[in-house]
């Protein structure tokens, strides 16, 4: 949802608004140019919220972990702050800090220990498996067939809604809200997309509260009611946050990544060849292609420079993070995509505090979700020209909304081979 709480459109008329159509098609070329031209901009954004983008590395990566820059929205002026949220959805570790972060941190952390990260291998290396056999069986009855829906998408929601052990009826339902609340068509569904979603989790706490099991939202609920650490409006948010995080991005990764990969044909034959080969294009592939392109807004608690900018206390602040994974001044060639790129360091998964608590689960998942594809569909490739992709009308997100592909030597329909 693109909208801000309150528009504060005064004096903004004459503000850059960057973020169009083309934008929206190939963010990166815009990233370029205002990069070259300066550290920092006051822009509009499409709603004519005026913020502060950020977008070189240096001042990205020392600005996610400045205590001056807040991400509490009672710190926020009459800008843009971000999605308009009932409280019940609003207490998660995105909007909190400090002290509050890291009692919150410390609790939900326990479902994302490197111990529960590797015992869940096998489970995503099963879904995995199944997802891309239905993709291989859809492709050779109807020709292509869309990566999004068929794999992309529904991979991580089987994976974090068995964490959480979601109902399978719930599951897609989560998820279309989720992608209404991102990019709606009309801005009225968003508001709609998020009340159900708060109906939803508020459901699953009651079902999980009367029947508890052994998965992260039962251990969330007992941290609550037993040693009363969690307030409701917090254990409801949580919930959100990783349900939200763990199928969002974790699908945009994959299908960008594929179509990365896809578009670089001598790096996907290394790794197919070379498994060992994986972490690095993992790295590679969050800092090229992560679609996040901004990190969570943020509001200083003071003046606080920037760039060489005095940004007033208050107002909104955008570190571009898409911009600073191709900042020249940190990566030599920084748009070429290279799985044995030197340093790949980057901060698709956050920095400092607001590092992602599944970071760990993420980078496993699209390993085994692209190594499975590769290895189940070897002659896999777009059913489409590069150029006909769709893409999600947002600043956000540089997201795929679908991904046509298709293998070669697959039966068509009436045995016509799929092209």
């Amino acid at each position: 949802m693109d909208t801000a709480d309150s528009t504060g459109t005064t004096g903004t008329a004459a503000l850059p608004r960057p973020f169009d159509a083309a934008f929206f098609a190939d963010p990166h070329p815009v990233h370029a140019r205002l990069r070259a031209a300066g550290p920092v901009h006051r822009i509009a954004l499409p709603d004519g919220s005026p913020v502060w983008l950020v977008t070189r590395e240096a001042d990205v990566r020392a600005a996610l972990t400045d205590p001056r820059l807040s991400v509490n929205k009672a710190h926020s002026g009459t800008g843009f702050k971000g999605f308009a949220l009932p409280p019940a959805l609003d207490a998660n570790l995105l909007n909190i800090d400090a002290a509050d972060h890291l009692r919150l941190r410390r609790l939900v952390s326990q479902g994302f220990t490197p111990r529960r990260v590797a015992e869940l291998n096998g489970r995503v290396q099963a879904a995995a498996d199944r997802l891309a056999g239905a993709l291989a069986a859809r492709i050779a009855a109807d020709g292509s067939a869309d990566l999004v829906a068929e794999f992309a998408a529904p991979l991580p929601l089987t994976v974090i809604g068995d964490l959480f052990c979601v109902p399978e009826a719930g599951r897609k339902p989560f998820a279309a809200d989720v992608t209404t609340m991102f990019a709606p068509e009309h801005p009225a569904r968003a508001g709609e997309a998020v009340e159900r979603i708060h109906r939803f989790l508020l459901d699953l706490v009651a079902a999980r509260r009367a029947a508890p099991g052994d998965d992260l939202l039962s251990a969330l609920i007992a941290a609550r009611d037993e040693g009363d650490r969690l307030g409701e409006d917090e254990l409801v948010s949580l919930a959100f946050l990783v349900l939200m995080a763990g199928t969002e991005n974790t699908q945009h990764l994959i299908s960008g990544g594929l179509l990365t990969l896809l578009g670089h044909p001598g790096q996907l034959d290394e790794v197919r060849a070379d498994p060992a080969l994986w972490p690095g294009a993992v790295e590679e592939l969050l800092r090229h292609g992560h679609p996040n392109q901004m990190a969570v807004r943020r509001f200083p608690v003071e003046p606080v420079a920037i760039g060489g900018v005095l940004i007033p206390q208050g107002d909104t602040v955008l570190l571009c993070l898409a911009s600073a994974h191709r900042d020249p001044a940190r990566y030599p060639d920084p748009d070429r995509f290279d799985i044995h790129r030197e340093d790949k360091a980057h901060l698709a998964l956050g920095q400092g505090m607001h590092y992602c608590l599944g970071a760990a689960l993420a980078r496993m998942e699209i390993r085994i979700a692209l190594a499975t594809l590769l290895r189940r569909l070897p002659g896999i490739a777009l059913a489409v020209p590069a150029g006909a992709l769709r893409w999600r009308p947002s600043f956000r997100s540089h997201a795929l909304t679908e991904l046509p592909v298709t293998v070669a030597g697959l039966q068509g329909p009436a045995g016509r081979r799929g092209r």
